[in-house]
């Protein structure tokens, strides 16, 4: 199966901002934040495509995965 993984703000660094990725069917969201060494309290929100979706969300060919960190301010 094919993914497209997106990292936003601070989960950029040092890593990528959009990747695409080979995975074998029945991966969850989870499998790939570890495969990409992001620990799963770095993710505050997480879509795919463009729905939220959480960490044992299974993905499927062709789905984008988006990544979001938690995000402060006043």
């Amino acid at each position: 199966m094919h993914i497209t993984v997106k990292l936003f703000a601070t989960l950029r660094k040092d890593r990528f901002d959009t990747r695409d990725l080979e995975i074998p069917d029945g991966t969850r969201c989870a499998d790939i934040l570890e495969k990409i060494s992001i620990p799963g309290a770095d993710v505050a929100l997480i879509f795919i495509n463009n729905c939220h979706a959480g960490l044992d969300t299974i993905l499927k060919d062709g789905d984008t995965l988006a990544l979001f960190p938690p995000v402060g301010g006043g």
